[in-house]
């Protein structure tokens, strides 16, 4: 009693032909997709979080600033593509995390402009720490922030303004075009 395998009888309408694969050149052309999307069209806009941008922003000046003293500080003299780094660096962080706002590139200039200022406290700290062989919290303890300031202020020449507001320049520009 065994049975035997039977192939389905063949229906009277003819088998249609499977649909062609998508070639390479078809992806070279805007092509309507099931839901009527367009193949190429741009991401959708999204909105974003201003105070998340504004927090990123500020992180990211902190960590620039730090990372900008110490790099004058390695080289013993100022450098400006560091300065334009640190524009680039918060105007970045801004927008990507910010998302679409024109509050976004004023405040990420801001930032970087403080950042800047407070790299070049850091390198003269740190200048102060190197020349005197001492650490650098006992620096800040007896100049304290406003002594370091003056002592800027007294070494400050017209470069240290431009790198300054190259930075504030950078960020601005950075977080407008990422803006759209």
């Amino acid at each position: 009693m065994s049975q035997q395998f039977q192939p389905p009888a063949p229906d009277a309408t003819p088998a249609a032909a499977p649909a062609p694969g998508p070639s390479g050149a078809d992806f070279l052309t805007p092509a309507s997709g099931p839901s009527g999307a367009d193949f190429l069209a741009p991401a959708p806009v999204r909105p974003g979080n201003v105070g998340l941008g504004v927090v990123a922003a500020f992180v990211a000046a902190l960590a620039a600033a730090a990372a900008y003293g110490a790099i004058m500080n390695g080289l013993e003299r100022q450098f400006s593509y560091a300065a334009i780094g640190v524009g680039l660096l918060v105007g970045f962080a801004a927008a990507k995390v910010g998302g679409r706002n024109p509050v976004l590139p004023v405040v990420a200039a801001l930032f970087s402009l403080g950042a800047v200022y407070l790299g070049q406290l850091f390198f003269v700290a740190l200048y102060v720490s190197k020349v005197a062989n001492t650490s650098l919290g006992d620096v800040i303890d007896t100049m304290g922030v406003s002594g370091i300031n003056d002592a800027l202020q007294q070494g400050a020449d017209v470069m240290d303004y431009v790198f300054i507001g190259v930075s504030g320049v950078t960020a601005f520009s950075i977080a407008r075009k990422l803006n759209g």
